[in-house]
């Protein structure tokens, strides 16, 4: 994947309120919220969004179409007025540090430069990873002629002559899915199990299946996708390929955190496991948008980074009344 590019503010000396991991509409949402409430928040962004080969961003309300590198460059801007800080980077490791005297958290945040952060609180946005499956041709076309998200791509790929790449029982959901957005719908089995009763409803809905094995994806001479090439040398013509993506949250550099994580149903991938507002058993520490709920939009993933923020200023803010409190009874004492 491509690193996106742009400038990078200094990292701060000292310890700040808030660390976000992760650049992307969840990351710089919670790190809107917590500069708007005046807290000190750094944000760490890689710059390799997952949604980098889409051509807009689709379903948000006001923005829809938007680029995502300028929806991203504008969120950057806005985190920037409010005095947060965004710098380039990736985060090679991070682990709980010794609590203050009072007994609030602290985080170290080690860069791949070496250079390190310390911090209150921590949100974890990292978003995840598509994995497609292992089929020769496919992936270059991701993000284009290869989609996975009805929501996200139906519209613009309207009327076209669309094939679903099973990968499992997920996949005859998706196939009804698209169904929808055209009439001229293949279905690709793969190996994958597929009773009578739904052979029956996709023959309703006038979805071809195909059960002979898939050998490749084949490119045409405009350089999208011309079809798809079977085992026995047939090539069913398609021009959109959808399939369901194992959903795998990022978790590079994070394992001294101890954040638990679970297994999506059915196979179909890995999250961070989260409470209300993005909370986990970690105290201290959020998460939001696609590294605990992978199939959240945009627009879902950035309220959720909200949410977080916003929780995560409250608890500071009590946290910051204790210790006042602390010290004012320590004032008081008697000598």
């Amino acid at each position: 994947m491509n690193t996106a590019v742009y400038a990078t503010d200094e990292p701060p000396a000292g310890t700040v309120d808030a660390v976000v991991i992760g650049g992307g509409a969840a990351g710089l949402n919670g790190a809107l919220m917590l500069a708007r409430s005046r807290r000190s928040v750094v944000v760490i962004d890689s710059g390799t969004p997952r949604n980098a080969p889409a051509e807009g961003v689709h379903g948000l309300l006001g923005l829809d179409g938007t680029p995502p590198a300028e929806l991203l460059r504008r969120g950057r801007e806005e985190v920037r007025r409010y005095g947060g800080r965004v710098v380039t980077g990736k985060v090679t490791a991070a682990a709980p540090a010794a609590p203050s005297a009072g007994g609030d958290p602290r985080f170290t945040v080690t860069l791949a430069d070496g250079g390190t952060l310390e911090a209150r609180r921590l949100l974890v946005a990292t978003g995840l990873r598509d994995v497609l499956p292992e089929v020769p041709g496919l992936a270059v076309h991701w993000g284009r002629g290869v989609v996975h998200c009805p929501y996200c791509h139906g519209w613009e790929v309207r009327d076209e002559p669309i094939g679903i790449l099973a990968v499992g029982p997920a996949s005859v959901h998706h196939a009804l899915l698209f169904r929808q957005l055209t009439d001229d719908l293949v279905y690709f089995t793969r190996g994958t199990a597929l009773d009578a009763d739904t052979r029956e409803r996709f023959a309703a809905r006038g979805v071809e299946v195909v059960d002979t094995p898939v050998a490749e994806v084949v490119t045409g001479e405009d350089g999208g996708i011309a079809g798809v090439r079977l085992d026995d040398g047939r090539v069913v013509e398609r021009r959109v390929l959808a399939v369901a993506t194992t959903l795998r949250a990022r978790t590079e550099g994070l394992d001294g955190l101890g954040l638990a994580l679970e297994e999506l149903p059915g196979g179909t991938g890995r999250r961070f496991a989260s409470g209300v507002a993005g909370s986990t058993g970690v105290p201290g520490v959020w998460v939001a948008g696609n590294a605990t709920d992978p199939t959240a939009q945009v627009g879902a993933s950035a309220a959720a980074g909200a949410l977080a923020g916003a929780r995560m200023n409250a608890d500071l803010a009590t946290a910051d009344t204790d210790a006042a409190l602390a010290a004012a009874r320590r004032a008081g004492a008697p000598a």
